[in-house]
């Protein structure tokens, strides 16, 4: 019975962490270039069930397990859809390739294309970090901004500079940092992906599948939470019922 407990303790655990990263999603639906994450459950250190009783051959049973735990919370890298919004400093990639954008702490990627100018003229995310070309950082001086499939900026007709794509060949190796960045554990490489002007990528998160997954985590949640309840009345009579006899 105690080990029911703890089976069915572990059960409620595991749901909790899966309704908070499906609360997180929800919370994100509307977040330009956020990508959704998963719970992935795995079993919990189960045990080997053998026969002892019938001489040297022993025979194997099967397996008991002890419940689930929680194995990693991964991120689904599927591209959201796309909206358009007319502004030329909005970016979104059709393709794979991650924007590189410069921060206190190093280089991060996103597929946040929201841009604007600073007082420096430079092109910066709305932290105001600045934004990576294949050339460092990029100026964009005063006039009519046009950005081709490539990447490559150009001003009145003149270039003014090439936005650097990123891509990585493991993308679960990406490590959210919050406000739709990430870190990566090398520098990749070229990305193949096509720049698309006034436009931006939304957020790959499906708002009634997530609903759906919230109420099936509730509901595992509750069959655990009855099942200690169970355990628990049965140890109460074993107590004091059983130890009266």
């Amino acid at each position: 019975m105690i080990r029911g407990i703890y089976t069915s303790a572990s059960g409620m655990l595991a749901e909790t962490t899966r309704a908070d990263t499906i609360a997180n999603n929800l919370a994100n639906g509307n977040t330009t270039g956020y990508k959704k994450d998963i719970a992935i459950s795995k079993d919990f250190a189960s045990l080997l069930i053998q026969r002892i009783n019938d001489g040297k051959n022993v025979p194997t049973i099967g397996t008991l397990g002890l419940g689930s735990e929680i194995d990693e919370i991964a991120t689904i890298h599927t591209t959201g859809p796309m909206r358009t919004t007319g502004n030329p400093l909005d970016f979104a990639v059709d393709g794979n390739g991650y924007f590189a954008v410069e921060t206190q702490t190093g280089l991060r990627y996103t597929r946040n294309g929201s841009f604007t100018r600073n007082a420096q003229g430079e092109l910066v995310n709305s932290e105001g970090q600045r934004v990576m070309g294949q050339n460092g950082v990029i100026r964009i001086p005063d006039g009519k901004l046009s950005v081709n499939e490539s990447g490559q900026i150009s001003v009145d007709g003149v270039a003014a500079g090439q936005i650097s794509l990123v891509a990585f060949d493991n993308e679960r190796e990406l490590l959210k940092e919050g406000a739709s960045l990430f870190l990566a554990p090398d520098n990749g490489r070229q990305a193949t992906g096509k720049v698309m002007q006034g436009m931006l990528e939304q957020s790959n998160v499906n708002v009634i599948s997530e609903m759906v997954n919230m109420i099936s985590a509730y509901r595992a949640y509750e069959v655990n939470s009855k099942t200690v309840q169970a355990h628990d009345q049965l140890l109460d009579k074993a107590v004091n019922e059983v130890g009266k006899v």
